[in-house]
């Protein structure tokens, strides 16, 4: 199906505005699910696109593009459920309730409560993640999806090598069983968050300074408490659920995926490959970012989602 468009021309995008306002013209509301309540940033009119954030950020990480998408589509970001403003309910034994399954059904939660039964769908990092599910659990309500910077949660853990576990200590060191990572995170949450998003080759000046005071004010013990759940639910039943389906179900929408050419992401693994499987209507493209494109490079980020959710097919932007 070919998403319809209410913009000027369906061959232009509008100009990306730079303005450094997070999430400008947005309004909010508080969303309950089954288990959470999610803060919710909706702005627009048109066709419905789902925004999904990564760790340890918040809705705002799609500040650079999200208003200007907001031209042409109705755009939903959400908070996942533990992260920024959402509830961040208790894990379970299990850690269940912080499963990429659980998110997903958190977020087709709030698209029906804003009456959207079929929609688009980007997320970044952790919500990608989350948009990978969302394809495999509701694939009569995904119409397009794209993630930035992941490959597949079961090649990830199948295919570990030092690089990248050096790069992506966190994915285990906040996985042990808690209090531990909590408690050694927690003791310094300024250095912590500093640490976290000063990527390798990257630095710190990718993110505006309104967005750093969000994610730092977002950065609390709570919070620090439910990613560690979420990083071990990666590691037990979301893998156990990825490993179930594989070979077994894919992505029955066209799927675009963009990568950081400096990220480890982008260093450690061939995102296309690592997708093929999962994905057989797939195209995709690194692009000169690390692990935040949406921040770094909003330009190429904006364009490529623009095109690819208005049913063209984008190119590959060199730069």
């Amino acid at each position: 199906m070919t998403p319809k468009t209410n913009s000027p021309t369906a061959e232009m995008a509008p100009l990306l505005d730079s303005s450094s306002d997070l999430m400008s013209n947005f309004r909010y509301e508080r969303i309950q699910t089954d288990g959470a309540q999610i803060n919710v940033a909706i702005g627009g009119d048109g066709p419905p696109l789902l925004l999904l954030h990564g760790n340890p950020l918040t809705h705002v990480s799609w500040h650079k593009v999200a208003p200007t998408l907001a031209k042409s589509f109705t755009v939903v970001a959400p908070d996942l459920r533990g992260y920024g403003d959402s509830s961040k309910p208790d894990g379970g034994p299990d850690h269940s309730a912080y499963s990429f399954r659980a998110m997903a059904q958190d977020n087709a939660a709030v698209m029906s409560h804003l009456g959207f039964e079929r929609f688009q769908v980007a997320g970044h990092d952790r919500g990608a993640r989350v948009a990978f599910r969302m394809a495999l659990d509701f694939p009569e309500r995904i119409e397009r999806m794209a993630a930035l910077d992941i490959v597949p949660t079961h090649h990830v853990l199948n295919n570990v090598t030092l690089g990248w576990g050096l790069e992506a200590y966190h994915w285990f060191f906040m996985a042990q069983k808690a209090p531990f990572p909590e408690k050694l995170l927690t003791a310094d949450l300024d250095y912590y968050i500093n640490y976290k998003l000063n990527k390798k080759g990257v630095g710190l000046e990718v993110f505006s300074k309104e967005a750093m005071a969000e994610y730092k004010r977002c950065t609390t013990p709570e919070q620090i408490h439910a990613v560690c759940e979420d990083y071990r639910a990666t590691v037990t039943i979301d893998l156990a659920m990825d490993t179930e389906d594989f070979a077994k179900r894919t992505i029955g929408c066209p799927v675009l995926i963009l990568w950081g050419s400096n990220s480890h992401c982008g260093r450690h693994f061939q995102p296309m490959e690592a997708w093929k499987p999962w994905a057989p209507d797939l195209r995709g493209w690194s692009i000169p970012t690390g692990h935040y494109p949406a921040e770094q490079r909003p330009d190429i980020v904006y364009e490529s989602l623009w095109k690819f959710f208005n049913g063209q097919e984008p190119a590959a932007i060199i730069d």
